[in-house]
């Protein structure tokens, strides 16, 4: 059994226009100590998806609609999504088992709170050990994550801090309590390209000396091509292509996945070579099109594609596609 496993995940938006299928059947695991990464263009559902299994997505307009979290707690499996998400279980393993490092530190930490006073919260609730223990703890958590004059900065609130350091404290926040599982949700997008590299590096190290796995969330292939062990490629909703983080950077076999790989230069590119760009833009998501909801904007699609969508489906070693071209 994997630690976590999702199974036919689908998550909706009910607004007064209508329902947006945001999560429409996902399925993914994640072994302990392995990283899957998770890529795809802005609203295609990847921080909807890491929201559910740290059971955050419990308020309107928001409604999980059906699928499995399975997740390994102390040794028994439990299904998150029949968790009460307000209840004291959902409560033990949040923070705990599972924790998450979001996207923008600045609206992630409490403004009117000492970083001292969030670190150590995490560690009373979950650890159960006394203020002095919990102090303690911090102080070693922020110089685990390179940050100077720890005694100093727990007395420090975040509008006092860098965004490096903010983020740095959010990975301490995470990791105080040894989780088994680790969401990164776009870690780095808001920091500069320095930082970014010096918080990667941070991730990956503390995620090796605590044996964590990790869910890894980003538009940058790059990144993900750094951080994950396997990869899941996500489009409307949808898983379109997943594998090994080889078979994805070498062999990827969708149309999609193509585009994105077209759209970024590399270090060899010259400089009077144009990138290309997927054509067309993201489907209305109330007005979905009948078929494969890639279609409008693939170069390969032929007549099956405007009719039905195509179901994800392994070609090989564990590779899947979603893809017509490959039944």
């Amino acid at each position: 059994m994997p630690l976590i496993e999702v199974e036919d995940l689908q998550i909706d938006f009910v607004t007064k226009r209508g329902v947006i299928k945001a999560v429409d059947g996902v399925d993914f695991q994640i072994e302990e100590r392995k990283t899957l990464g998770i890529v795809g263009e802005s609203g295609c559902g990847k921080s909807v998806t890491a929201l559910s299994i740290i059971g955050l997505l419990d308020i309107p307009p928001a409604k999980v609609v059906k699928g499995k979290i399975l997740f390994k707690s102390k040794n028994k499996i439990i299904d998150i999504n029949k968790l009460n998400h307000k209840g004291s279980k959902i409560r033990s393993i949040r923070g705990n088992e599972i924790s998450m490092i979001f996207q923008e530190p600045m609206t992630s930490l409490n403004p009117v709170l000492t970083i001292g006073d969030q670190i150590t919260e995490s560690i009373i609730t979950h650890q159960n050990v006394a203020y002095k223990e919990a102090k303690t703890k911090s102080i070693d958590m922020l110089n685990s994550v390179g940050i100077s004059n720890p005694s100093q900065r727990l007395n420090e609130y975040p509008h006092q801090l860098s965004g490096g350091m903010r983020q740095r404290c959010m990975i301490a926040i995470a990791l105080s309590c040894n989780p088994k599982l680790l969401i990164a949700d776009e870690p780095t997008t808001a920091l500069d390209v320095t930082i970014q590299a010096q918080v990667l590096e941070l991730i990956d190290q503390l995620k090796h000396e605590f044996n964590t796995a990790m869910l890894f969330i980003s538009h940058d292939l790059g990144v993900i091509f750094s951080e994950a062990d396997n990869v899941a490629v996500m489009y409307l909703g949808k898983i379109v292509e997943s594998g090994t983080v080889e078979q994805i950077f070498e062999n990827h076999k969708h149309p999609y996945t193509e585009g994105l790989f077209n759209s970024i230069p590399t270090i060899t590119t010259d400089k009077s070579q144009r990138l290309v760009p997927i054509q067309g833009v993201v489907p209305d998501m109330f007005d979905l099109p009948k078929g494969c909801g890639f279609q409008n904007r693939c170069p390969k699609k032929f007549d099956l594609c405007k009719h039905k969508n195509p179901i994800l489906k392994e070609i090989s070693n564990g590779h899947k596609v979603s893809c017509w071209l490959y039944e």
